[in-house]
């Protein structure tokens, strides 16, 4: 047993009902917190243990944004216990049914009504009395940004860019931070996909929320509607973005037509594209995690169609579409 999960347990037993529980694994995500499951005697519900090392993870967030959002109604874990000197907190138990397992295209519209709905709860919790959430500034949109030009081209496709491509990037990413800078501001989950939505008694928790943010309207949306883990046809893709304009409007957060809130989505997707395909090469290449590198082809799919569609973007499309698909591709087939 490791140090960390002899501790954890420990602190497990000091709780009442838990004197006896052994922590069973459910999982690790793609940073350093980790998942267990134990059980009350008494009743034998269940519930989660999260263990954040202090010195990887700062679990004050989850524990402010946890509790401000559960109030204002947003489906996410209770904290039953805590332990910010160790990094351990006591959780309601959502289950394991991913929305990522459960969907299909029968069901999808259903799910992502309720996802959809979830977030214009999400946009209008405002700000937790003892935490403020980071703006989604100048620095975050340029710092995410880079990842993809210093992980995926440069680290992992192992691309020697010249003068002019670095120039290229550096115009394509202004456009894009700009862009998102104009957007109107509001909480934003920052990672609001399939994985990170638990079908529970056919409603959806909310999971792994610690790195929120105020920032672009759409952002949540196009993490839900382009997840780089499933893709949807676009005339559902169509259709769920302007339910979501409506709803959203309907709620007082912007006042765009049809065509700009379609504008900030594409181009709000090709940002964050940027980020997940750029952590995904991370995470393979520092973190030792290949399993990565599948989602890869489907993120920067994304961004390939999303600059098609963008006349002051054609330089950038014709980029992608001459040098990185084919690199990408013979990377894949590992030639």
């Amino acid at each position: 047993m490791d140090s960390r999960l002899s501790a954890l347990t420990d602190w497990v037993a000091q709780q009442p009902g838990f004197e006896s529980a052994q922590p069973v694994t459910v999982s690790g995500d793609a940073s350093f917190r980790r998942y267990f499951r134990v059980a009350r005697a008494n009743d034998g519900r269940t519930f989660i243990v999260m263990d954040a090392p202090p010195e990887k993870e700062d679990v004050r967030p989850f524990i402010a944004i946890a509790r401000h959002w559960h109030e204002q109604g947003v489906q996410v874990p209770a904290i039953h216990a805590e332990n910010l000197d160790q990094g351990f907190l006591l959780l309601d138990d959502f289950g394991d049914a991913l929305l990522l397992g459960q969907l299909n295209p029968d069901n999808v519209d259903h799910y992502y009504g309720k996802a959809l709905a979830a977030l214009v709860g999400i946009q209008q919790t405002g700000e937790p009395e003892d935490y403020t959430l980071p703006l989604y500034d100048t620095a975050l949109l340029e710092r995410e940004m880079a990842l993809f030009r210093d992980w995926l081209i440069e680290k992992h496709l192992g691309l020697t860019l010249s003068d002019q491509e670095h120039c290229l990037l550096d115009t394509t990413f202004a456009l894009l931070k700009e862009a998102a800078l104009a957007q109107p501001r509001v909480p934003v989950h920052r990672d609001y996909h399939s994985r990170n939505l638990l079908v529970v008694d056919d409603d959806l928790g909310v999971i792994d929320f610690q790195d929120a943010v105020r920032g672009p309207v759409t952002y949540d949306l196009v993490s839900l509607i382009k997840d780089c883990y499933i893709r949807w046809p676009e005339d559902q893709l169509s259709r769920w973005i302007e339910d979501f304009r409506q709803l959203t409007l309907q709620a007082g957060t912007h006042r765009a037509d049809a065509d700009t809130f379609r504008q900030w989505v594409e181009l709000m997707g090709m940002q964050r594209h940027l980020k997940a395909s750029g952590i995904f090469a991370r995470l393979a290449i520092r973190d030792g995690k290949p399993r990565y590198l599948d989602d890869i082809p489907r993120t920067v799919g994304y961004l390939t169609e999303a600059s098609a569609r963008q006349p002051a973007l054609r330089h950038f499309n014709e980029w992608l579409e001459s040098r990185v698909i084919p690199a990408l591709n013979q990377k894949a087939s590992g030639t």
